[in-house]
């Protein structure tokens, strides 16, 4: 992660992302699809990279105040990244250390799992991810 960071890899990929995404909510929900390929601590990792942590005091004197507070400490951008990283994981089973063991332990193929799990699992994925932004929409 800091080899990306240094070579400007990650700002230059949440620059495409704000750019191409501008919704938090697209941006994490893409991230977690592609935590369904790469396990999702490095994800996470490289997310903190892109995004910094900000300070709820830093926030009011940026360019675009309203679109920032999604990335204070605690933010909505990080709970929602949370979930989107975590369950997207499931979705194929190479996408998670969890799913890696349950491949040997039960000699599980990933063909199996491709055909009989993860369509539900990218259901369950969306589903959750649409109640999580409807629970923000409300509350």
């Amino acid at each position: 992660m800091d080899a990306l960071q240094s070579a400007g890899i990650l700002q230059q990929s949440a620059a495409y992302m704000a750019q191409h995404l501008p919704n938090v909510y697209a941006q994490a929900y893409s991230i977690g699809l592609l935590s369904a390929i790469v396990d999702n601590v490095p994800l996470v990792a490289a997310a903190i990279g892109m995004y910094p942590v900000l300070d709820p005091g830093t926030v009011s004197a940026m360019a675009n105040p309203v679109f920032m507070q999604n990335f204070v400490e605690d933010g909505l951008f990080w709970h929602f990244l949370a979930y989107c990283a975590g369950v997207g994981g499931s979705i194929l089973i190479v996408g998670s250390a969890a799913g890696v063991v349950f491949m040997g332990l039960e000699k599980v193929s990933f063909g199996w799992y491709l055909k009989r799990i993860s369509l539900i699992a990218f259901i369950g994925y969306t589903l959750g991810a649409g109640t999580y932004i409807l629970q923000q929409a409300i509350f």
